[in-house]
């Protein structure tokens, strides 16, 4: 192909439009890498920018989450041909925050999907066809008997949970394994519950979607209506909650529920309508610890990719997205399919 295209996003309630570059102006740096897009997913936050409840630069091209086949590679490390997913950042791994394993809040942060056109190569977020991978970007290669499909949203939601839950261990009073609740029915919730339930903690996962939580079962969690909870999980019961929702209603539940020395890490709750209908004093009298976790780092993509891997035979992750796929010029299509919040994830290749 000659031509890269673009879908490129004007604003909230503007229709998306097509835009094409020719291929040889792409130029690509020491350490960098030009990828031609498989597939990419469309996120929650996403649909946060398009909704218009958050406001990202425009005119840019959305989507963080994606796979892609290398095509011109500048690493040593990474062939022309393989199979790729990359952090959602791109980072200098050496300021102070760097140091501290913060790579997500580095002091010269870029955000793949978060950028203006004029940023860079424009090749700077999913909904494409090609995408130009930074020099301070972690990138993991997927071994050939992987499906590509079920990469897609890797390196947003499950590195994003394996950053949330990978030290739970050392946070908690409980004997572990111990019992958690998982407030959300999404991906980030299925994706907590194959991590949990692998390693040995009961799970419950609540939320509002039938359809939804029709799959919980299958990734190891034992499934509860929002609504149910109250009847069903007795106060002080409940060793962790993991809140996967976005929706400040559910704090109240994961105060009742939690028992003295619990863990309430909060993951979803990455907007502005986020006040918390909480006291300090719930929070000590309960010897509460409560963790924000935004974002990841490149260890936790790693860990994201091994654990997807040897899981792929335990669980059927095809079933979450394997038939919403829509390409990149019926973009419109897939974001309505998106904002229905029937489906885990919805795909997007580019032709």
């Amino acid at each position: 192909m000659d031509e890269v295209h673009l879908a490129v996003f004007h604003g909230s309630g503007i229709p998306m439009t097509i835009r094409k570059i020719c291929i040889t102006e792409i130029k690509v740096a020491p350490n960098e890498i030009l990828g031609k897009m498989l597939y990419s997913s469309i996120c929650g936050s996403d649909l946060h920018t398009i909704d218009g409840r958050r406001i990202e630069p425009t005119p840019s091209v959305l989507g963080h989450e994606g796979v892609a086949e290398v095509v011109i590679s500048n690493r040593t490390e990474v062939e022309i041909g393989a199979k790729f997913t990359f952090s959602v950042i791109d980072s200098c791994s050496n300021c102070e925050l760097c140091s501290r394993g913060l790579n997500q809040k580095c002091k010269s942060l870029f955000k793949y999907g978060h950028v203006t056109l004029s940023n860079g190569s424009s090749l700077n977020g999913c909904y494409a066809s090609h995408i130009l991978i930074r020099a301070g970007t972690h990138v993991v290669t997927i071994p050939e008997h992987i499906n590509t499909k079920i990469v897609a949203p890797v390196n947003c939601a499950l590195a994003t949970v394996i950053n949330a839950l990978s030290d739970i261990e050392t946070l908690t009073a409980a004997s572990n394994p111990g019992t958690v609740l998982v407030q959300g029915d999404g991906l980030l919730g299925i994706y907590s519950c194959a991590w949990l339930s692998s390693h040995g903690y009961k799970v419950f996962c609540s939320g509002l979607i039938s359809k939804r939580l029709e799959l919980i079962s299958q990734f190891g969690g034992s499934p509860l209506h929002a609504e149910d909870s109250s009847k069903l999980i007795e106060a002080n019961s409940i060793d962790i909650v993991v809140e996967v929702c976005g929706a400040k209603s559910t704090v109240p539940e994961a105060m009742r529920v939690l028992k003295p020395g619990g863990l309430y890490i909060l993951v979803g709750m990455i907007h502005p309508d986020s006040h918390l209908n909480l006291t300090a004093e719930m929070i000590m009298r309960k010897c509460l610890t409560i963790r924000g976790v935004h974002n990841y780092s490149g260890r936790h993509l790693q860990t994201a990719v091994e654990f997807l891997c040897s899981t792929s035979d335990k669980f059927a992750y095809e079933k979450l997205y394997d038939s919403y796929i829509y390409t990149l010029n019926n973009i419109s299509k897939a974001i309505e399919a998106a904002q229905s919040l029937e489906y885990h994830r919805v795909l997007v290749k580019p032709f």
